[in-house]
């Protein structure tokens, strides 16, 4: 074997490895060197503080006010989005016409732009002249102050949130379901096997793979909310609807507190991964792969 030989393999790869540690590694170790200093972003000059970044974190009450935000959110978000979007794909599961009509209108969401749709809930929101507030009216219930009162904005985000990533949920269960041998159902139905029995039984643990998968995804992308609030609330009413990137961007951007804004996006990294950890460490032991 010729030394090009040898190298080929790692010359095809190096392009990915070049641009993957330019743009992913090195800002992670950028942010974490950032946290350890006191910087406005202007100045040349960088003045190291340490750890005290991360005391006045964990000291703010705005700061815990928007880590309790973000943990409701991203609960929320997750559970609704996965447990809606396996109820409609085991509706969907059909193949006529009109499901398939159907299965492109709820998929067609995912596609459209998280700015375009922020704009679109906005309008749908309004407390005057919003559509929401007329469908309700004409069920006899009063106005919601959708955005604008602390008790109703982080629910309305999440009813975005769901909304947007439904279709593409419910495609992937719909995949795993057409995925599952049907020689599985006759068996458990000359076991006369009921359908609760069966769905618990065996489409659950079939399907544990894509609960696995959308579970890790929406968990990730939870954590990472930025343009519905950055649109629809900026963080508001009185910090009710304020999470982890959108206050590193008041913070860095805005405040120009950069060592300040790097220490809370290392928290944030920091518990992405540890529940990343936790999900494959206790959820892979209850995936089935066939």
């Amino acid at each position: 074997m010729t030394l090009w030989e040898k190298l080929r393999p790692y010359g095809m790869v190096a392009p990915a490895v070049i641009i993957f540690s330019l743009f992913f590694i090195y800002p992670i170790f950028y942010m974490m060197y950032l946290s350890l200093f006191d910087w406005n972003f202007v100045s040349p000059t960088k003045s190291f503080v340490g750890m005290q970044n991360f005391k006045d974190l964990l000291a703010e009450p705005d700061f815990r006010q928007v880590l309790a935000n973000t943990t409701l959110y991203t609960l929320m978000t997750v559970t609704l989005t996965t447990g809606l979007a396996l109820l409609l794909a085991l509706w969907l599961n059909r193949k006529s016409m009109f499901h398939g009509f159907v299965q492109g209108a709820i998929f067609s969401p995912h596609i459209i732009s998280l700015v375009s749709i922020s704009l679109l809930w906005s309008w749908l929101m309004d407390p005057e002249y919003g559509l929401l507030n007329w469908v309700i009216g004409l069920f006899g219930f009063g106005k919601l102050e959708w955005l604008s009162h602390p008790s109703t904005s982080l629910v309305s985000l999440v009813i975005v949130a769901v909304w947007k990533g439904l279709g593409y949920n419910a495609l992937v269960f719909i995949a795993g379901l057409q995925s599952i041998p049907p020689d599985i159902y006759e068996a458990a139905s000359l076991d006369r096997s009921k359908p609760w029995t069966t769905f618990r039984k065996l489409t659950l643990p079939m399907l544990s793979p894509s609960i696995f998968f959308l579970a890790v995804i929406n968990m990730i992308g939870s954590f990472q909310v930025f343009e519905t609030i950055a649109i629809m609330t900026q963080g508001g009413p009185v910090n009710s609807t304020n999470t982890l990137v959108y206050y590193i961007y008041q913070y860095g951007f805005r405040f120009f507190k950069i060592g300040y804004a790097s220490a809370a996006g290392v928290i944030l990294l920091a518990i992405v991964g540890v529940l990343t950890i936790l999900y494959f460490n206790l959820l892979s032991k209850r995936v089935h792969y066939r």
